[in-house]
């Protein structure tokens, strides 16, 4: 674990939770409702337990340039996420009723932070945050990747999906809806670089799992 690592680690979460903060009217309003309260911690412990995964954002041995603009929208939309559940939570703007939509967030939140969290501890350096061949990579093909190719992109969409539900905020869960496109484009271009890489190997592993959902997509 390098200082710059955890300096952009600790200064990403804060400014995260601080805009969700904002948004909900303060630190008092925020720790109000016990889901949130609950849902704060998670966030603590996915960002305690992301300081010692292996990720990286190096463009390895081979990388497709051409998909860059879409940690630009997961920014943008990351940024959006952060606030205005929150917001339209505190103003009561088209937001869902009850507290068990509020727990239900927190346990989508969790279970998709751990699902995303999960296969950078599996990957270790091969997992990059560009659409990149790292040196020495090799497909991992057991355990959950033995079912779907892309499960952290699952647990990004679970995750964002219980954000949005943890606040009862319907524009929360068309921020979710938002992050489709960019992660589809993102999930073809890694598979054409995959393929490129791998060819048969990876014809055969794409043949016999999803993408996504199991049993869907």
């Amino acid at each position: 674990m390098t200082a710059l690592r955890m300096a952009l680690v600790v200064a990403g979460t804060v400014a995260y939770a601080g805009l969700a903060v904002l948004g909900r009217g303060g630190l008092a309003a925020f720790f109000s409702e016990p889901p949130l309260v609950v849902l704060a911690a998670a966030l603590a412990l996915m960002a305690f337990a992301s300081l010692f995964a292996d990720g990286n954002l190096r463009p390895g041995v081979r990388e497709d340039r051409s998909n860059r603009w879409v940690i630009a929208a997961f920014t943008v939309i990351g940024l959006l996420d952060a606030y205005l559940p929150a917001y339209t939570d505190r103003k009561g703007f088209w937001t869902i009723d009850g507290d068990g939509v509020r727990w239900l967030g927190v346990v989508l939140f969790a279970a998709g932070g751990a699902l995303r969290i999960w296969p950078v501890f599996v990957l270790g350096q091969r997992f990059s945050g560009l659409v990149a061949i790292q040196p020495g990579h090799k497909l991992v093909t057991g355990g959950v990747y033995g079912i779907i190719r892309h499960p952290s992109y699952l647990g990004l969409l679970v995750n964002a999906l219980g954000w949005g539900l943890a606040f009862r905020s319907a524009v929360g869960v068309l921020l979710a809806a938002l992050l489709l496109p960019p992660l589809l484009a993102r999930i073809r271009a890694e598979e054409k670089l995959l393929s490129a890489a791998f060819g048969a190997e990876y014809k055969a592993y794409r043949a016999r799992t999803f993408r996504l959902i199991p049993g869907l997509y």
